[in-house]
């Protein structure tokens, strides 16, 4: 799968992409720590800036720096990594009006894209080639107001709906959540704790005795890496 990404013939990028830039913090390759591709050799596209400020970031270093860069420039990165699937994140990637732009080109060039958003901004208009990840921010986040919860309806069975919780008032607020909107009809629903916040085998039992339609699962990348930067 990885040789058809690479070797299969693509339209050169056009004028519109080459002119185009992005503000990016970092381009890595690493293995997918959340989502239903969890476990995946990854590239992941960083883009700098967030309207949000999450109690439990843990990317604050993509609230500002990074540099311009050309979407064209960036695939051709992406495409030397020889890895298949692509994963756009921030920050919040949607805080940049051409990340879209960016979405569609890396769809155009064969990849598997995936893109991570706090759910704060609209979703509508996103290629429908690309696997939404969608937070819904609980209390403990700092940021709960900001849902935008138009977002809901706009959810496709290839999207994903992700909760971060940090304590089991967050927890209830999920559930009632997910019972109310009917999360689980819609699209699969992601459940995580905050690393070194709540207790992961508490959240894990809190599932199986409310039988949420939920996929628990615990960000692979701390347990494997801490918060090292690039991984």
């Amino acid at each position: 799968m990885v040789s058809k990404v690479l070797t299969r013939a693509e339209p050169r990028p056009t004028g519109s992409t080459r002119s185009t830039t992005l503000r990016v913090s970092e381009v890595f390759a690493s293995i997918q720590g959340e989502s239903s591709r969890i476990g995946l050799p990854t590239v992941f596209v960083r883009l700098t800036g967030c309207p949000l400020r999450c109690v439990w970031c843990d990317t604050e270093y993509a609230f500002t720096g990074g540099r311009n860069r050309p979407i064209d420039e960036l695939v051709e990165e992406i495409r030397g990594f020889g890895i298949p699937t692509i994963c756009v994140t921030g920050g919040e990637p949607l805080a940049q009006k051409e990340c879209r732009t960016l979405l569609r080109t890396l769809c155009d060039a064969g990849f598997s894209v995936s893109l991570e958003t706090s759910g704060a901004l609209d979703i509508d208009g996103i290629d429908a080639r690309v696997a939404r990840i969608v937070d819904l921010k609980a209390p403990g986040s700092g940021e709960c107001e900001r849902n935008r919860l138009e977002n809901i309806a706009l959810l496709r069975p290839t999207d994903e709906v992700k909760f971060v919780l940090a304590d089991e008032t967050d927890y209830a607020w999920a559930k009632r959540m997910i019972i109310e909107h009917r999360l689980g009809e819609r699209c699969p629903v992601l459940m995580s704790p905050v690393h070194g916040s709540l207790d992961p085998t508490a959240l894990a039992e809190l599932i199986v005795q409310d039988r949420l339609p939920v996929r628990f699962q615990m960000q692979l990348h701390k347990i494997l890496w801490a918060d090292a930067r690039g991984k």
